[in-house]
C-alpha cells in the first residue's frame, strides 16, 4: 500500500506543472487570436477614448506578461475573471462554470455508461464467435461508429430518432432524462467501437492461454470458464483505460452540446469565442484540460492497481 500511495503522490506532483503549463498555453492562445473583446461589449458608435477607457478596465491594454501574471494571481486565488460576453457581462466565470459543469457532468456519465454498456458485451460476443458472421457484423459497426465524426454520427442520429421517427427531442431544453439519450448516444458510439476491439482483442488472448484450456479439461461449463474465469482477466485492460477515456469525451463533448444545444461547458466555450468572450474562454478550457489531467491520473492508478510492476519503475 506504501508503494501505492508514493506513486499517487509521485503523479499528482506532476499533474501540477502540466495544468500550470497548460494555463500558459490557454492564455497565449487567446492573446494572439484576432479581434479586440472590448468591441463587443462596447456601445454602438462608441468612441476612441470610451474604447480605451473599457480596454484599461478589463486590463486588456497591459503587456501579455503583466496580463498573465495577474491572471495566474486572481487563478490560483480562484478568481478567473468575469464575463465581457453581452448577455452575460461582468458575470463571474466561475459561476457560469458551475452553473454549465452539472450538465457536461451528467452527459458525460451517460455516454460513458453507454459505452462500455455496449462495447464490453459486443467484444464478448465477437471475441466468443470469431470469424462467425456474428464477429463480422461487430467488426463493421466499430468501424461504423468509429470512423465517422462526431458531428456527422450527431445530425445522422438527430434526423433519424428525432426528425424522422420522433423516438427523442431534438434538442438538450427539453428537461428530462430523454433529453440527454441522444447527445449522449452520439458520444458514446465512438467511445464503444473502441472499447469492443479492445475488448475483443484481451478476449481472445485470454481464451488461449493454457490455464483456459486446463479449466475446460476439468469438465467446468463453458459458461463458467469465460464468465467468472476468462472475463475477469480479459477486463483489466479495459478497466485502466476508463481515465483516458475522459480526454476522449470531453474533446467530444464541445462538438456533441454545439449539434445538440446541450447546455454544458462545450456550447458555453464555443458561444464565448464567437462573442470574443476571453475569460469566459480561459475558464472553459482550463476545466476541460483539468478533466483530461485527471484522467490521465486516473489511467495511471488503475493501472498501477492492475500491474503492482508499474509502481516501481
Amino acid at each position: 500500500m506504501a508503494d501505492l500511495i508514493s506513486y499517487v503522490i509521485r503523479k499528482l506532483l506532476l499533474a501540477i506543472p502540466v495544468i500550470f503549463l497548460a494555463t500558459f498555453i490557454v492564455f497565449l492562445m487567446l492573446y494572439m487570436t484576432p479581434g479586440d473583446p472590448i468591441l463587443a461589449i462596447a456601445p454602438p458608435h462608441a468612441s476612441v477614448d470610451e474604447l480605451q477607457e473599457l480596454r484599461e478596465q478589463y486590463g486588456f491594454d497591459q503587456p501579455f506578461l503583466i496580463q498573465y501574471g495577474k491572471f495566474l494571481e486572481r487563478l490560483l486565488q480562484g478568481d478567473l475573471g468575469q464575463s465581457v460576453s453581452t448577455g452575460t457581462l461582468n458575470v463571474d466565470v466561475s459561476y457560469l462554470l458551475v452553473q454549465r459543469l452539472p450538465k457536461t457532468l451528467e452527459l458525460m456519465a451517460i455516454g460513458l455508461t453507454i459505452s462500455y454498456s455496449l462495447g464490453i458485451p459486443l467484444g464478448i460476443l465477437s471475441a466468443l464467435n470469431q470469424n462467425s458472421w456474428k464477429d463480422r457484423s461487430v467488426m463493421v459497426f466499430t468501424l461504423v461508429a468509429y470512423a465517422m465524426p462526431s458531428f456527422w454520427l450527431g445530425i445522422l442520429l438527430l434526423l433519424l430518432l428525432s426528425v424522422q421517427f420522433h423516438i427523442l427531442p431534438a434538442e438538450g431544453t427539453v428537461g428530462g432524462l430523454s433529453s440527454v439519450l441522444l447527445p449522449a448516444l452520439t458520444l458514446g458510439l465512438g467511445n464503444a467501437a473502441l472499447t469492443t476491439r479492445m475488448m475483443r482483442s484481451s478476449m481472445l488472448e485470454v481464451v488461449r492461454q493454457d490455464f483456459i484450456t486446463q479449466l475446460r479439461s476439468r469438465g467446468l461449463p463453458e459458461r463458467e470458464v469465460i464468465f467468472r474465469h476468462a472475463l475477469k482477466n480479459a477486463i483489466l485492460p479495459v478497466v485502466t483505460v476508463i481515465g483516458l477515456d475522459i480526454g476522449w469525451f470531453v474533446a467530444g463533448a464541445v462538438i456533441v452540446e454545439t449539434v445538440f444545444q446541450w447546455p454544458g461547458i462545450g456550447l458555453l466555450v464555443i458561444n464565448s469565442i464567437s462573442s470574443h468572450d476571453f475569460p469566459t474562454v480561459q475558464g472553459c478550457i482550463l476545466l476541460l484540460a483539468f478533466f483530461v489531467v485527471i484522467g490521465n491520473l486516473v489511467a495511471d492508478i488503475l493501472y498501477a492497481l492492475v500491474d503492482p510492476r508499474v509502481r516501481l519503475g
